[in-house]
């Protein structure tokens, strides 16, 4: 068996040049993204344009909501998906099994994010990842004709459960007294999250490690009860993610120009048109709302944003064609290499300085300062990930990540590869 055909760890030269620049453009969206909820508490960054502030504060938070919100986590899912067909691709070519890898893979990434969530953030993504990525396995061998419908229908369903949902609020407020019970009941939901704003402003500003802690493991056992609706968005990118590996569209774009040309000049236009549509009609979301027009105006930011998602994948893409373009984004590939390494020195580097157990700036970074300060984070990983990649061959937590995945410690330095 040729060497490159075992079942260990993707070497260098055979990773997808083009997935490592795209997963390190993803990088930067995800940071853009979950700054403001480092910043400040969590909770308070889901809710779209923050209606209290003005000047360039309130043009960055509806920039951020429109290019960026909801746009990388669906990027970064579709990249898991493919991360997934590759291994399943080499293990098929290898003739060796893939299932036992594969869920010690899974599992050390839920410990992993199980780390993360409950003692660095609690906004953590990699818990989510982790679960879902256990049900791609019952997907493997699914037909690459079958896999964009199948995938289309796990992002439209929670989709159509929230226009259900938003319909019944506003039937159940069509008289005077059913708006009266509406309203008391919405008021309880109102003041539940009112409580988490609050325990998560004391926790994470003026709190203690420890009490920091206890508010994370409060909060991710809420972002599990809303596994139910962001699960099967996530798993639909996961679908569409694997599809395109499996048609060799990732490692060929140049066989697909339609396809790309699609995702560029349609999926990216018509994707941007429905954000904006949502945002003019709802800019503010409150999560203790729910009506129909609140339903509509999230189903169409979150479906423009997986659009959006497409199209920037596609841009990205068209730039590695271009010789001019290609060596400008080529200096993403190793920041990508080491994404799960970098997305975790966010998390620590921003926690570190913003929650009060570190130099305590909580709510005090303004919305237009955090995106200078997110830019220049990103620049300082891109060159510590050249820097280290220069002399080992993985990131330190992707080299945890590959070594529990194959029960052997990976040569880490380059000279003992």
């Amino acid at each position: 068996m040729p060497p490159s055909l075992a079942m260990n760890p993707i070497p260098v030269a055979e990773r997808i040049h083009t997935l490592d620049v795209v997963r390190g453009f993803a990088l930067l969206g995800i940071v853009l993204m979950n700054i403001e909820a480092m910043v400040g508490p969590l909770i308070s960054a889901t809710t779209g344009l923050d209606p209290a502030l003005t000047g360039a504060d309130r043009w960055a938070d509806a920039l951020i909501y429109i290019f960026v919100q909801g746009k990388f986590f669906t990027l970064f899912s579709l990249l898991f998906g493919m991360g997934f067909a590759v291994m399943s691709q080499r293990a098929q070519a290898a003739h060796r099994p893939f299932a036992g890898i594969y869920w010690r893979r899974s599992l050390t990434l839920l410990g992993i994010g199980l780390v993360h969530a409950l003692l660095i953030w609690s906004g953590d993504i990699l818990v989510t990842y982790a679960l879902l990525s256990m049900l791609l396995l019952a997907f493997r061998e699914v037909s690459g004709r079958w896999l964009p419908w199948l995938a289309i229908a796990s992002f439209l369903a929670p989709l159509g459960l929230m226009m259900l949902l938003g319909l019944m609020g506003s039937l159940m407020q069509s008289t005077p007294e059913q708006a009266a019970a509406w309203e008391l009941t919405m008021g309880k939901q109102d003041k539940m999250i009112a409580a988490m704003l609050e325990g998560q402003r004391q926790a994470f500003g003026a709190g203690s490690y420890l009490q920091a802690t206890l508010q994370r493991a409060k909060d991710l056992g809420f972002s599990l009860t809303n596994l139910m609706m962001i699960g099967p968005l996530v798993f639909g990118m996961f679908l569409l993610g694997s599809w395109f590996v499996k048609t060799g569209a990732i490692a060929h774009p140049e066989n697909h120009p339609r396809l790309f040309r699609s995702m560029r000049w349609l999926a990216l236009p018509v994707g941007l048109a429905m954000v904006l549509t949502s945002f003019v009609r709802h800019p503010t979301q409150d999560p203790a709302e729910i009506s129909l027009t609140a339903s509509t105006a999230f189903c169409l930011s979150m479906a423009g944003s997986a659009l959006m998602c497409l199209g920037y994948a596609g841009w990205v893409v068209r730039g590695m064609q271009s010789p001019a373009w290609a060596a400008k984004l080529a200096w993403l590939a190793p920041a990508g290499r080491m994404a799960l390494t970098n997305y975790l020195m966010q998390s620590l580097v921003c926690t570190l300085v913003f929650y009060g157990y570190g130099l305590g700036y909580f709510e005090q970074l303004p919305r237009a300062w955090q995106i200078p300060f997110v830019l220049a984070l990103f620049c300082v990983q891109v060159l510590l990930s050249r820097w280290w990649l220069r002399r080992f061959r993985f990131g330190p937590m992707e080299w945890l990540w590959r070594s529990l995945t194959y029960l052997k410690p990976q040569p880490m330095r380059l000279r003992s590869a």
